[in-house]
């Protein structure tokens, strides 16, 4: 598109990339460069739309790439304070609970006898419903949109979450982007890209379980980035039998960030800490 710039731009672009510096253009004299100061008779009144679009693109980016940051610092956060939380609670042990992997023992004789099914339960904070007279009723159409968005990303969370428990790995690559990246229990602490590292589990655990598994989400808080990107964070709880027949619950804190394109939203990115999110049967 340089063709197409007008004959003072380019002037002006050209005395700003001089190497020599004693003959480039200072700051002072390019405010007073025609370009600058006569733009309504000298500049240029279309807009280049592919310029545009490369800008547009750039900033989608950017978001995006703060948006992951984002979640890594503010997940890093939270296990620091639970650490230093479990530090402080050191020889208080509840006769419930055991102290490895956050895992609770539930009573012998408090198991149902009807068969759980694998399912999925959303659990939300009172304060994140949808409130009373206190709101107004003058609710704008970007509003309504941004509520209908969150409740897509916490379905379409809720649809990854049943692939796992299902042990279906067509179904969560279908959701997840190739590109996938994570850090979670099973990583040791180290990044992990692409697809094959959670195709292990799928493939020698959790497509071979045959026990119910339910997970129940806890006050999903969702954050919107634009039009096409999101970030979810959550409590998860994973309900399973184990080796001895006995029901066990496993907690887990989980953020993932979303990216729609074409239409259709992908996870690119989940930071999970806490007990491993396929329990170790």
């Amino acid at each position: 598109e340089w063709d197409t710039v007008t004959p003072e731009a380019k002037n002006l672009i050209n005395q700003m990339l001089t190497i020599n510096p004693a003959k480039r253009i200072t700051a002072p004299e390019a405010l007073k460069h025609p370009w600058v100061c006569q733009r309504s008779t000298v500049a240029s009144m279309m807009h280049r739309q592919e310029t545009v679009e490369c800008l547009r693109k750039f900033n989608a980016r950017r978001k995006l790439k703060g948006a992951i940051l984002t979640t890594m610092l503010a997940t890093r956060n939270f296990s620091a304070a639970k650490n230093l939380l479990n530090k402080k609670t050191d020889g208080v042990k509840p006769q419930t609970n055991n102290s490895k992997n956050n895992v609770v023992n539930i009573p012998k004789e408090t198991v149902p006898t009807a068969t759980m099914e694998p399912q999925t339960t959303v659990v939300h904070n009172p304060t994140d419903g949808i409130k009373g007279s206190t709101e107004s009723s003058n609710a704008t159409t970007e509003d309504e949109e941004g509520k209908a968005r969150k409740q897509d990303i916490i379905k379409i969370t809720e649809q990854l979450i049943e692939a796992i428990n299902n042990g279906d790995f067509e179904a969560y690559t279908k959701i997840c982007d190739p590109g996938l990246t994570s850090f979670e229990p099973e990583a040791l602490g180290n990044l992990v890209e692409g697809m094959d590292f959670h195709k292990f589990y799928f493939e020698n655990l959790l497509s071979k379980n045959s026990k119910p598994i339910h997970t129940t989400i806890l006050n999903p808080h969702v954050h919107l980035i634009g039009e096409d990107a999101a970030c979810i964070a959550y409590i998860r709880l994973t309900q399973y039998m184990d080796g001895q027949g006995r029901p066990r619950t496993t907690q887990s804190e989980e953020t993932r960030v979303w990216h729609r394109r074409e239409g259709k939203w992908q996870n690119i990115h989940f930071h999970c800490s806490g007990a491993p999110a396929a329990p170790l049967q």
